[in-house]
């Protein structure tokens, strides 16, 4: 069984829109749909908006805090309704052990931003795309710490790489969470992850050593809440082929006794070559790993960096 994400029911091919179709979207199903456990949800279905039905849009003054979910020729009000619906079923997805969401992109209940938001009262009457749907309201509200992406903004390929790579790690971390966790066993998995971690923020990952340093002296639930979010908030600031380069350097530093001259200046070279955009990532990564496994050099087996999940292997290939 694969890890558990949830989904806007229409990207699966659902015919749950208001015009009884679908917005079936390849990756999600065709690519990472193997390797996870769908959990579907169609806010506007749910909430009893029924199928076919008069498509909703959100109404609000520019600048106002609070919008409103009207449909589009009568002008009912489902606010009050969806709202409550949304965090109702935000809470219970708590049950669900989510791992991420991938959410329909300019959708008013299922946007994550950049939502159509209309004006009346404005001279043009010209939307203006800077909306959030209630439903991914209430959802990032309740889970702030889990990946969350549009199926549109998974067209970019960082965008999707870094979204497979938290898809991954936060499923780690809920492991561990799940489990009688004790601080050693948060050491040892913020040690496996330090290669990830300096990929993304050399401050972030020291800020992380510092708070599990303190550790003993923080109450369990304030330790786990506090880890967790700087955990994933380090993971979602940007890679950049530099910053990997460091890394992989850094990693070459724990064989290059144990290499020879040729072995040696092919990695370099690997890694120029991904320094320089002439390489993807997957190069470098795999001839260290290659080494890492002859040598038997324990501390680089156990990098995620190097050996993540097969299945992040998988998809993170594809990009």
């Amino acid at each position: 069984m694969g890890i558990r994400v949830g989904v806007s029911a229409c990207l699966l091919g659902r015919r749950v829109r208001y015009d009884g179709q679908h917005k079936r979207d390849a990756f999600v199903v065709d690519e990472l749909g193997p390797y996870v456990e769908w959990v579907p949800v169609c806010p506007e279905l749910e909430v009893g908006m029924g199928v076919p039905r008069e498509p909703v849009r959100l109404v609000g003054a520019r600048g106002a805090e609070r919008v409103r979910m009207l449909g589009r020729t009568s002008g009912e009000d489902w606010t009050v309704r969806m709202e409550r619906f949304a965090n109702a079923r935000a809470k219970a997805l708590e049950d669900e052990e989510l791992a991420g969401f991938v959410l329909k992109s300019k959708s008013p209940s299922c946007g994550m931003a950049r939502v159509k938001v209309y004006d009346d009262a404005a001279p043009d009457r010209t939307p203006a795309p800077a909306g959030i749907g209630l439903f991914a309201a209430a959802l990032m509200r309740r889970f702030p710490n889990l990946p969350v992406e549009e199926e549109g903004r998974l067209c970019d390929a960082r965008l999707r790489a870094s979204f497979i790579e938290r898809l991954f790690a936060y499923a780690r971390l809920q492991g561990l969470w799940r489990g009688r966790w004790t601080l050693a066993s948060l050491i040892q998995f913020h040690t496996v992850h330090k290669m990830a971690l300096l990929a993304h923020s050399t401050d972030g990952y020291r800020a992380l050593g510092r708070l599990v340093g303190e550790g003993k002296t923080l109450p369990r639930a304030e330790l786990r809440a506090r880890y967790e979010a700087a955990f994933m908030k380090t993971l979602a600031r940007p890679t950049t082929p530099g910053r990997h380069a460091n890394v992989l350097m850094h990693l070459l530093g724990h064989l290059s006794d144990h290499l020879d001259p040729g072995d040696r200046q092919e990695l370099l070279a690997a890694i120029d070559g991904h320094r320089t955009g002439r390489l993807p990532l997957v190069v470098p990564q795999t001839l260290l790993a290659h080494h890492a496994r002859r040598l038997g050099t324990r501390y680089l087996l156990e990098q995620t960096y190097l050996h993540p999940d097969p299945a992040e292997v998988q998809l993170r290939n594809r990009v």
